[in-house]
């Protein structure tokens, strides 16, 4: 049976402490602050991150370098035979294509899985890798499971406050404007690629009904599940707002009895886009 690796980087949520816990491999991703290049759980810390966030320094998002990659997948094919790498989405960073290509020269010992996955969603695909490694997979069959699940999930997420999405030019600045007078949280989507725009809401409570009811659609309309009992993971992530985000659990799981979920920090690399504040819920299939 062949000695399967799982690598993955820090958009995951997964620390550094739980990947020694789980038996894996966590490439942490690196920030631009101030022109200083910091990495995320490792230099950079989430209050340190939105600290400095809060004080308006110019923070950018970077990938993890070819140099870097490849030192960890050495290291690690000293012991094991294959890798499976699991970055973040290829459609909200260059990383998974840097890594496709470095892949090339290892003849298939490397498997880089591109399933569109962040944050909790891509959390779990690094435990359904773990859990069929396990089972006596090999780095191919994982890949290939893995990229097959990919559209097997969905993560809605509301945003606090316009200021970060047009200071990343994702809005003009008269619509932050307007939306800002409106107090419009829009609520954002990722489902395969990219973060789009889904609904706006006016009241934070409004914002949490959408999500609600867009799990509720997806759980019914594209995976045949019953509201209670779905067998499917209802994850909850947030952007430094742990008290919110706790409320917020309480809500879906009072809405969708007997299902489990896990709480968690969004990502760095996407509460650099959002801000703080935001909330968002995630459903994902059980793979085991």
């Amino acid at each position: 049976m062949s000695k399967v690796a799982i690598v993955t980087d820090s958009n995951s949520g997964i620390t550094q402490q739980q990947a020694e816990e789980l038996g894996i491999s966590v490439l942490p991703m690196p920030f631009m602050i101030e022109g200083k290049t910091y990495f995320e759980g490792i230099s950079l810390t989430q209050e340190e991150f939105y600290q400095r966030l809060k004080t308006g320094a110019a923070i950018s998002t970077s990938q993890p370098s070819p140099e870097n990659i490849l030192q960890l997948w050495n290291d690690l094919l000293k012991s094991y035979d294959e890798i499976v790498h699991i970055p973040m989405s290829s459609g909200l960073s260059g990383a998974c294509q840097t890594a496709l290509m470095l892949a090339q020269d290892y003849e298939g010992k490397i498997q880089v899985v591109n399933n569109q996955r962040i944050s909790v969603t891509q959390r779990r695909s690094v435990l359904d890798a773990i859990h069929l490694a396990d089972q006596g997979m090999d780095a191919a069959q994982i890949k290939d499971f893995l990229e097959k699940d990919k559209y097997n999930s969905s993560i809605y997420i509301m945003v606090d406050t316009l200021v970060y999405l047009k200071r990343g030019g994702r809005i003009t600045p008269a619509a932050a404007a307007l939306g800002t007078i409106l107090k419009i949280k829009p609520v954002l989507q990722i489902q395969g690629e990219k973060l789009d725009a889904f609904a706006k809401a006016r009241t934070t409570a409004q914002g949490k009904q959408i999500m609600i009811n867009a799990i509720k659609n997806d759980l019914i309309k594209r995976f045949d599940r019953p509201l209670d009992n779905a067998d499917m993971w209802l994850d909850v992530a947030h952007t430094n707002n742990d008290e919110a985000a706790a409320v917020f659990r309480d809500e879906v799981l009072q809405t969708f009895p007997g299902n489990e979920s896990y709480m968690d920090h969004l990502s760095l690399s996407v509460a650099c886009h959002i801000g703080p504040g935001a909330l968002a819920v995630t459903c994902t299939t059980k793979n085991h």
